[in-house]
């Protein structure tokens, strides 16, 4: 793993192949005081319908392990950001309310991070939690297809690692979100499948220009050319695989979001990462109300999608060759993928 920008620690440790790491950073600086962004900063940010759309879409989340305290977190965040109250189950991996698995205070933080995100962007879509027995790639594949039986038509992993079945995580119908990773030029899975969209991250801030919002590519975001095939839709030469990523949202944790946790930690503090990415791209599926229509991240490839999206044009991750596969500029590139969500109009 990369080390990470001075004044921010990473949550959940380094994992061997065959097991998922979560994709939080915290800002130790931020507090007591609420800090980061609001649902509201986010949704103008973003120029997001969230207060209209999104009523009766289904979005799933897949976490390993247990948060016990996730559904009065959830509200107190909602609560406080002024959104209404959730339509919100969870479940084991056995699609069971109850006998959930042990609880880690490292994945819980995640847990909530990723309710809340979807909850910044689409207030009105219905949640649901799978928590997986373990971060093992078998228990988190097994959730990932009862999030599917169960209904979901769009999922979120906020998630990285290697050793993943690819079946996992390819249904027909259902959208499936990943996180592009937090270690700078770096691939890794399930982002890197043919069949999910691969959301990396940028440094949001305020002011400059007509949108009133500056963004760059984040430092630490994951992109790369991958060992993956590369999907028929994805058309950028210099990598004859899979290319990540497709889109991106904030994850920088220095312009990192609010969140609120009382599990492992004591209510609210500033984050980022793409595990906050992740999940404010699933509710903007879940805003968009097609993704029972989409293909991997293939909506955002379509020319005529792109003037949706808000072309981010510096920042880098890294040192590589072709340049576009690390670095920010016009047009495509791995750290941003199109760029950002300008309306709902490329999902």
């Amino acid at each position: 793993m990369a080390a990470p920008s001075a004044g921010v620690h990473r949550v959940c440790p380094a994992v061997q192949p065959g097991f998922a790491t979560c994709e939080v950073f915290v800002r130790d600086a931020a507090g007591p005081a609420i800090s980061g962004y609001l649902a509201a900063d986010l949704q103008a940010a973003y120029n997001l319908p969230s207060t209209t759309r999104g009523a009766g879409q289904v979005v799933a989340v897949v976490e390993a392990f247990d948060n016990p305290n996730v559904a009065s977190d959830l509200a107190a965040y909602r609560a406080f950001m002024g959104l209404p109250p959730a339509g919100f189950t969870k479940y084991n991996q056995q699609g069971r309310q109850g006998n959930y698995p042990q609880g880690d205070v490292t994945f819980g933080i995640d847990i909530d991070l990723d309710l809340e995100m979807v909850s910044a962007t689409c207030p009105n879509c219905t949640l649901l939690l799978v928590e997986a027995s373990s971060n093992s790639w078998s228990d988190i594949g097994k959730s990932e297809d009862e999030a599917v039986r169960l209904g979901a038509g769009v999922i979120s992993n906020s998630y990285i690692g290697l050793g993943a079945t690819r079946s996992d995580y390819d249904h027909k119908h259902v959208t499936i979100v990943a996180s592009g990773g937090d270690d700078g030029y770096h691939t890794g899975d399930p982002a890197d499948f043919p069949s999910v969209v691969a959301v990396g991250g940028t440094h949001l801030t305020r002011g400059g220009g007509s949108r009133g919002w500056t963004e760059s590519a984040w430092s630490d975001t994951g992109s790369g050319c991958s060992t993956q095939r590369k999907p028929k839709w994805q058309h950028d030469s210099g990598c004859t695989f899979r290319t990540t990523n497709d889109v991106s949202m904030v994850a920088d944790p220095l312009t990192g979001v609010a969140m609120y946790d009382t599990y492992g930690r004591g209510g609210w503090f500033e984050v980022g990462g793409t595990s906050a990415s992740a999940p404010l791209a699933a509710g903007v599926f879940g805003l968009a109300e097609n993704a029972a229509k989409q293909s991997g991240g293939k909506t955002f490839w379509l020319a005529e999608h792109q003037q949706y999206l808000n072309d981010v044009t510096t920042g880098s991750n890294g040192n590589c060759s072709p340049a576009y596969l690390c670095t920010a500029g016009p047009g495509y590139d791995g750290p941003t993928g199109w760029g950002t969500p300008n309306g709902i109009g490329a999902f």
